[in-house]
């Protein structure tokens, strides 16, 4: 093995980054924010730039009290670059993604070594969710991102090796957290305290720290973390704060009826969308001892960090895809745990692990092959008495939506690749997990590319391009019967001082045109509710209304 010299260690780095640029950056911007939570964040930053009040998280021009405001500062900084746009909302998670895998090498080369960090970045890199959350305009990248520094730095503070480093990695570790806090929330503070105290359980309450190493943590978590919501105390916000911290306990307790589902909801999420890592990762559970202290106090803490993400998410009402994205880190170093002690022939991947993971190879590959099949064949679909086929869906499926037919050859490649992967790991050839992983990156990145843009036509795209047909026209646009933050980001809605509520809107006289966007399964009840709305189009399960202004006197 080649000396670790600086010189050997900058290219390295430079490699991950061109490496993860040229995988996150292709199409990053050519699709439309998808709605709710892209449009929504990308919203907020806009109204940001367009009112010049930087310290106030808006949506529709009133305080949006959900979310802190480190993630929209992003936006507004890449929008300032780019202009006001789907790349310059997208864009700082490349950079997240970009500073993730730096952060997955750095870590796992002082744990383990140069080996293991290459393992965790394809571990990490290759997983469905963690790529497709890189190339999205949510916080949650950045949320991970920061929570996990936070936790990396507090078990280099554990190590009683690093005598000489313990107050600076607690400093950074107070720091990353109170960013996390900044992005999204307390949450990551109820995170780190949960796996805290697991490992205060675990070591019998024993540890190495004194009070004054307490009180420097809390001290920066809390100059960090609450400047914001201290900020806006002072000068007299109390109802922002009070409606945030009343939003976070509502987050908790109160299911929605929109994101319901069952208790191993986040369960199934990590098994398909951190795969193949997921099943990998399986093979962790050993009582293998490790060389070093900080491996072993590394290894436990990703056991009480996975834990913990699953079953607090389990717990919450709330089923939402990304709520569990905090586990892809430890679940990935795990699989990368497990890929390395396989090379050295220290643990064996048994072949029911092979079989599941050509299984769940399967269920992809049929996904990439039958769903442009499927769909170009609405018809005899759309025949069928499905359930889950709603009038909407029903509708949205006849749109007009190109597909060649080469689709296909994405899901062979696919399992054709895992089959090649599969024997050779089961003959122990150290090429077939690799194989595995490139096979699955290479299926990951086109399949966005290809799949994306078609999805997002299915979804709404006709009811994007209707409201950038009203950009710039002195209207109103809303929607009717579901919520949306598209008109607002697309209509490029102005500030204004007067009243535009839907009640306003439907019931009194307008000195402007008020334009509305409904979906087929709900339009009925309100086109007879409110018989002024004036219909000009249906299309693509989307119908669009109209309520005319008050004629003008003589």
């Amino acid at each position: 093995m080649a000396p670790d010299t600086p010189y050997r260690k900058a290219w390295v780095y430079a490699g991950i980054i061109v490496f993860t640029t040229l995988l996150l950056l292709p199409f990053l911007g050519s699709v439309n924010l998808f709605d709710s939570d892209e449009t929504n964040y990308a919203e907020s930053a806009r109204e940001m730039i367009i009112t010049g009040d930087y310290l106030t998280v808006q949506i529709d021009y009133e305080p949006f009290p959900e979310k802190p405001p480190l993630f929209f500062w992003l936006q507004v900084l890449s929008m300032k670059l780019f202009g006001i746009n789907e790349f310059a909302a997208r864009f700082p998670n490349l950079i997240c993604g970009i500073l993730s895998m730096v952060m997955l090498y750095y870590l796992g080369r002082h744990i383990y070594g140069h080996r293991f960090g290459m393992f965790w970045i394809l571990s990490y890199g290759s997983a469905i969710l963690p790529f497709f959350f890189f190339k999205s305009g949510i916080i949650d990248p950045w949320f991970n991102l920061f929570i996990f520094m936070g936790i990396a730095r507090f078990i280099f503070y554990l190590d009683s090796s690093r005598v000489r480093t313990r107050v600076p990695n607690l400093i950074f570790s107070a720091l990353f957290f109170g960013l996390a806090t900044l992005t999204k929330g307390p949450v990551a503070v109820l995170i780190f305290l949960l796996c805290f105290l697991l490992f205060l359980s675990l070591r019998r309450f024993r540890i190495s720290t004194t009070a004054s190493h307490v009180v420097l943590f809390t001290l920066v978590l809390a100059l960090v973390g609450g400047s914001w919501y201290l900020f806006q105390a002072f000068h007299g916000n109390n109802n922002i704060v009070r409606d945030f911290i009343s939003y976070q306990f509502q987050l908790f307790s109160s299911p929605s009826a929109a994101h319901e589902g069952f208790f191993g909801y986040h369960i199934v999420v990590l098994l398909l969308g951190v795969f193949p890592a997921s099943v990998i990762a399986m093979k962790s559970i050993t009582k293998k001892s490790e060389s070093t202290e900080l491996q072993k106090l590394f290894r436990q803490w990703m056991y009480l960090l996975l834990g913990v993400v699953i079953v607090l998410f389990s717990l919450v009402h709330t089923k939402l895809l990304h709520y569990s994205s905090l586990a892809y880190f430890p679940m990935t170093f795990l699989a990368a745990w497990v890929w390395e002690k396989w090379i050295d022939r220290k643990i064996e991947i048994k072949g029911w692990q092979v079989g599941l993971i050509y299984l769940i190879a399967l269920f992809f590959a049929c996904v990439a092959i039958f769903f442009p099949m499927v769909t170009n064949h609405y018809d005899w679909l759309i025949g069928k008495d499905f359930k889950f086929l709603g009038v909407f869906t029903r509708a949205a499926l006849q749109r007009d939506v190109h597909w060649s037919g080469y689709e296909m050859f994405i899901g062979i490649f696919l399992i054709l690749g895992v089959s090649i992967a599969a024997v050779q790991i089961l003959r122990r050839d150290r090429r077939g997990m690799l194989i595995l992983h490139l096979v699955v990156l290479l299926y990951v990145f086109a399949s966005l590319i290809v799949f994306t843009e078609r999805v997002e036509n299915y979804s709404q795209r006709v009811a994007v391009k209707f409201y950038q047909s009203l950009k710039g026209q002195d209207v109103y646009v809303n929607t009717l019967g579901f919520r949306s933050f598209s008109q607002l980001f697309y209509f490029e809605k102005p500030p204004s001082q007067e009243d535009d509520s839907l009640e306003r809107l439907m019931n009194d006289e307008l000195k402007k045109d008020a334009y509305f966007v409904l979906k087929v399964n709900r339009s009925e009840a309100y086109l007879e509710r409110y018989p002024e709305l004036e219909v000009i189009l249906e299309k693509d399960g989307y119908l669009f209304a109209v309520r005319r202004a008050a004629p003008s006197g003589p």
